[in-house]
């Protein structure tokens, strides 16, 4: 490992990773969290109509636009009020992961890549929460629930395959069919002259194919 990178990961690892953080504890907090609202969602439908389907496209479409747009935009662009995003993105998580070295030391090394806690309970109650009631109001319950349903699916989805991408190349994920693909997008968005310019989706390269941001990570 790149001397620079070893000593930025050990200066990291002391300045924001407590002794009392467990990576897999707080891995399964939002593996459970979301699995949760997921099952409470599905229990709560009844009799959806074709129309009501309609939901499940739009939102995971919806879901992509936001995954796009929020990358491209504050957490690689400072924004008034967004420093935090800023800081812990662009400055921390892509110099503690370059396209060099993109694996996980340990279970330790989680919290440089899981949301944190507060940030995960925000997003799914504070700011998906709202949204859903809205869309029960103006439509129909089932919709509420389906996009709620469909917008928890998708962040947990996507803390998924980004915690897959920093796995070691050699993990069984890491060989699952498509991942090899998906790794090697992200992998290119971890170059430092591509980070802010190309790559910007982290699960599905949808956003990135319409406007002309997708970079193959092939040189």
């Amino acid at each position: 490992m790149n001397n620079s990178i070893a000593s930025y990961r050990a200066q990291y690892r002391l300045q924001f990773i407590g002794p009392s953080y467990r990576g897999w504890l707080h891995f399964a907090f939002t593996v459970s969290m979301a699995s949760s609202i997921i099952v409470l969602c599905a229990l709560q439908l009844h009799a959806v109509t074709r129309w009501e389907w309609l939901a499940l496209p739009l939102t995971f479409v919806y879901c992509n636009l936001a995954e796009y747009f929020g990358h491209r935009g504050p957490m690689h662009h400072l924004r008034p009020g967004l420093r935090m995003v800023y800081e812990r993105h662009a400055k921390q998580h892509h110099r503690f992961f370059t396209e060099k070295e993109m694996a996980f030391e340990s279970s330790r090394d989680f919290k440089v890549v899981l949301f944190p806690p507060i940030l995960v309970t925000f997003f799914l109650l504070v700011f998906g929460t709202p949204v859903a009631f809205l869309l029960a109001w103006l439509t129909t319950p089932n919709v509420g629930y389906l996009f709620a349903l469909v917008a928890t699916a998708y962040f947990l989805n996507y803390e998924l395959l980004h915690f897959a991408y920093h796995l070691p190349p050699e993990h069984v994920v890491s060989r699952l069919p498509g991942m090899r693909i998906l790794r090697r997008l992200h992998t290119a968005h971890h170059d430092q002259e591509l980070m802010a310019h190309h790559n910007f989706n982290i699960s599905y390269p949808l956003c990135d194919w319409v406007f002309g941001t997708l970079h193959s990570g092939k040189k």
